[in-house]
């Protein structure tokens, strides 16, 4: 049984949720009737497997949706891009184009990589009646002129399972839906771009760093903006399964893992503690509701869930793992990394850490950590300095950085 005192900490969370979702929609002035037409249909992400052959990036289909701030058009699309196992493979998501006349050298772009939402194909963010809600700083984004494009990543949407939190993954879909935003006739798009992403999506967000030079060398990245990424997932997997947001994680990157790499679940996860596993991986977390069933969901797992004292250690998760922890990024790509001061998820020092690594490594890193903020809140709450970050990147404004005082401090 769990402590009064842990369920009023998730009571206390569960509200702040409520207030903070009700706060993002009036932000964005989603109210309106038009809202509601952004739930998409099931058909418009099924498709033959002959379709996704194209160059990544091209455009499959698109539809319009209604509810986008300030005037924007705002598409559903379904574009190309290459899978794990460097397949072809079709990925959904949302382009948003500011209205009005662009400026001379085109739109530059901003590419949202969202939180964690789910890992089956109904959790895509795009097929959701609030979309623009969970997009933080959309409104500002597009005030600034900026095209907005928002991927699903694979497996959300289009048939899954989704792979969770394998980095290559996600980054190659942010990447193509960048490019997708280029084919849309209309858009005028820029060829430069900046990422900015919370939590898995942070982890996307860094990821996209590590690969765009390599993978789309026609691009132009200024900036990487990233919000409580999950920089060290042996922690997550391990030390945070004792918590809520650890067995949820744990259980959803276990679950996906075995279908996507094949990986021996029954290795790992105690045979009673199947069910319930089974259960989280078909939930989605798209509101506070969610958040409130999964909570219930998961507390058999308080119980009994892993049938190994150390999954990090087994093989092939360890390398798997090791495959999917993000490295430094090119010294010359200035980075934003904000975190929530009492964020239990993905821990402070794990961030600052990474932060460390990034500083020894040349790169220009800003970091931003906000006391009193937890994990599913960070993004929100850092929205308006990485909005402001990325139109300094885009303004070719020098890049700050924290670097020095946080490496001087390690030498003191």
């Amino acid at each position: 049984m769990s402590h009064p005192s842990s369920r009023r900490g998730f009571l206390k969370a569960l509200l702040s949720a409520l207030l903070v979702f009700g706060l993002a929609a009036l932000s964005q002035g989603h109210g309106g009737p038009g809202a509601s037409n952004a739930q998409a249909g099931a058909a418009f992400y099924d498709y033959e497997p002959a379709l996704a052959d194209g160059p990544p990036g091209s455009i499959i289909r698109m539809e319009p949706m209604a509810g986008a701030p300030l005037n924007a058009h705002a598409y559903r699309v379904l574009y190309r891009s290459i899978g794990v196992h460097g397949e072809s493979i079709a990925v959904s998501g949302v382009l948003i184009v500011p209205a009005g006349r662009a400026p001379a050298g085109g739109r530059d772009i901003v590419a949202w990589a969202h939180p964690t939402t789910g890992i089956v194909s109904r959790c895509a963010p795009s097929a959701t009646r609030f979309v623009f809600q969970t997009m933080m700083g959309l409104r500002e984004l597009v005030r600034h002129g900026y095209i907005v494009v928002a991927t699903d990543y694979p497996g959300l949407g289009t048939e899954g399972p989704h792979p969770y939190l394998v980095g290559r993954s996600e980054a190659r879909a942010v990447i193509d839906a960048v490019r997708a935003a280029r084919q849309l006739a209309g858009a005028d798009a820029s060829n430069r771009y900046a990422v900015w992403g919370h939590s898995q999506g942070g982890q996307a967000a860094l990821f996209t760093g590590i690969i765009a030079g390599s993978y789309a060398p026609e691009l132009r990245l200024v900036g990487v903006a990233a919000a409580a990424p999950p920089t060290d997932l042996k922690s997550l997997l391990n030390e945070d399964a004792l918590t809520d947001g650890g067995r949820n994680v744990t259980a959803m990157t276990l679950w996906s893992w075995h279908r996507v790499y094949g990986a021996p679940i029954d290795q790992v996860i105690a045979p009673a503690a199947m069910p319930a596993v089974d259960a989280l991986a078909q939930e989605c977390i798209q509101s506070p509701y969610d958040m409130l069933r999964r909570h219930y969901t998961q507390r058999p797992l308080q119980d009994q869930f892993l049938a190994v004292p150390n999954v990090t250690a087994l093989m092939p998760w360890r390398g798997l793992l090791a495959e999917n922890i993000p490295g430094t990024l090119p010294a010359d790509l200035p980075v934003l990394v904000t975190q929530g001061g009492t964020d239990r998820l993905v821990l402070p020092q794990i961030t600052r850490a990474y932060v460390r690594r990034l500083c020894a490594a040349g790169s220009r890193v800003d970091y931003l950590e906000l006391p009193g903020v937890r994990h599913g809140f960070i993004g929100h709450h850092s929205a308006p300095q990485a909005v402001a970050w990325i139109a300094d990147r885009f303004d070719r404004v020098p890049a700050p950085s924290n670097c020095p005082a946080i490496l001087a401090r390690d030498q003191g």
